[in-house]
């Protein structure tokens, strides 16, 4: 797969479709298993409460994961992301529900970084229950 956005097509401040993903207990249990993340604040209402957090939260990389998604998705191909950093800044927290949580996600161009290599930086935002729960979250992008 190649990039389907071109580079000469986006200006700073082009917008990036925003997503929802939604996130739930049985999402968490799979994506221990695949991480071999077997933290129990991400599983064990108890323990997490016990710790001092408000109940089972999300993996801080999976919600790092499903945020780059906005990126790869509007790019069209993962391998066009050439760097990609967050900060950790609140947990998403998973109530035991037939809702879960949600995690929204927008990104923008905020910078042309390189004519010659296409690259862009994508600034990205993911918000959870009004609270943004990642900082400093930004994507170096290679387009076509």
């Amino acid at each position: 797969m190649a990039a389907k956005i071109s580079y000469a097509d986006v200006e700073v401040g082009t917008e990036l479709p925003a997503q929802s993903f939604r996130v739930d207990r049985a999402t968490l249990v799979r994506y221990a298993g695949a991480s071999g993340d077997f933290n129990p604040i991400h599983w064990n209402e108890k323990f997490a409460k016990e710790v001092g957090l408000p109940d089972v939260i999300a993996h801080g990389m999976f919600t790092m994961a499903e945020a780059i998604r906005v990126v790869t998705d509007w790019a069209g191909d993962p391998a066009t992301v050439v760097e990609y950093g967050v900060r950790f800044t609140k947990p998403v927290v998973v109530p035991n529900d037939d809702k879960g949580a949600v995690i929204e996600v927008s990104g923008k161009i905020a910078a042309m970084l390189d004519d010659e290599a296409r690259t862009v930086r994508v600034d990205l935002v993911a918000m959870n229950e009004g609270r943004k729960v990642l900082g400093m979250s930004r994507a170096v992008v290679r387009l076509a």
